[in-house]
This record gives C-alpha cells, sequence and structure tokens, in this order.
C-alpha cells in the first residue's frame, strides 16, 4: 500500500523556521516528480516547490528564495527546509508525488506562523 506521510508541521513565530518531512513508500520514490503544495483557509491549493526527476528544484514566486527542497533516495524522504518564515505561510502542507502517471498524495501537515 503506498503512503505518504508528512511531518514536521506546527506553530512558528515570523522570521522562524521549520523542516517538513515526507516519508513515502519506496515503490513510488523512484523515477518520481516529488513536490509540496499548500492550502489556506478561502484559498485554491498552489504549488509551493517540486523536485524533478530530472533537472533542478522549482518554487512558486512566493517562495523568494527562503525554501529548499531536496530528497534522501536511501530513507525515501522528502523535505522542505522553510526559512523566514511569514504570516502569509501559514497553510496546510501537503506532500505529493507522481510516478509512473499516478499522483499520490499526503493528509497534509499544517504550519502556522504567527506575527
Amino acid at each position: 500500500q503506498v503512503q505518504l506521510v508528512e511531518s514536521g508541521g506546527g506553530l512558528v513565530q515570523a522570521g522562524g523556521s521549520l523542516r517538513l518531512s515526507c516519508a513515502a513508500s519506496a515503490s513510488i520514490f523512484s523515477h518520481a516528480v516529488m513536490g509540496w503544495y499548500r492550502l489556506a483557509p478561502g484559498k485554491q491549493r498552489e504549488l509551493v516547490a517540486r523536485l524533478w526527476e530530472v533537472g533542478g528544484p522549482e518554487y512558486a514566486d512566493f517562495v523568494e528564495g527562503r525554501f529548499t527542497i531536496s530528497k534522501d533516495n536511501a530513507k525515501t524522504t522528502v523535505y522542505l527546509q522553510m526559512d523566514n518564515l511569514k504570516p502569509d505561510d501559514t497553510a496546510l502542507y501537503i506532500c505529493h508525488i507522481q510516478s509512473f502517471g499516478y499522483h499520490y498524495w499526503g493528509p497534509g501537515t499544517q504550519v502556522t506562523v504567527s506575527s
């Protein structure tokens, strides 16, 4: 059974940092496109960062160099390091993996940034 399990969310003050983790089933970790999306109240889900199998990472404009997406193949885990967090970053952060044409989503981890 394919699983994505996020962790690392929480409450942080503006300017603080969090590192999100997404542990994935090994069966979908190779030959995959991995990404983080976020869903804020009253807004549509939006892409935060994406890591292509070939090529460099891709970030949304609002990231402005504050976040870094990475992966550990041995641990089959995708990370999102978030620095200099802003209140506008408050959202449910959701891990996504596309592998062999299939899309997999985690339940999300809540990030709340206080001003």
